[in-house]
């Protein structure tokens, strides 16, 4: 009873003194999308920054980079680098058209 009572007056007091032009729910959701990005990027950092000796886990590493939208160098920007941790495919021959 002594709970309910006081969750009660809480509540009541956070009505009475709460900023009236504060929109809680927007600040919520934002603070939470802020921290699932922040966890995204966490995981896809621990994870890519692990080596891999087989073509399941690279092929695994580039499917969670594509899935997480973390960007890739790719071999037209001028800043791409030749140790990326995730194996590109080869160019196409010229025979193949």
């Amino acid at each position: 009873m002594f709970l309910l009572r006081s969750a009660f007056w809480l509540t009541v007091m956070f009505l009475i003194i709460a900023p009236k032009d504060f929109d809680l729910g927007k600040t919520a959701s934002a603070a939470s999308q802020q921290a699932l990005e922040a966890g995204q990027e966490a995981i896809v950092a621990q994870i890519l920054a692990t080596d891999c000796a087989d073509l399941r886990c690279a092929g695994g590493k580039a499917a969670l980079s594509v899935l997480a939208g973390s960007k890739l160098p790719s071999a037209d920007q001028p800043n791409a680098s030749s140790n990326s941790p995730v194996p590109l495919p080869r160019p196409r021959p010229d025979r193949m058209g």
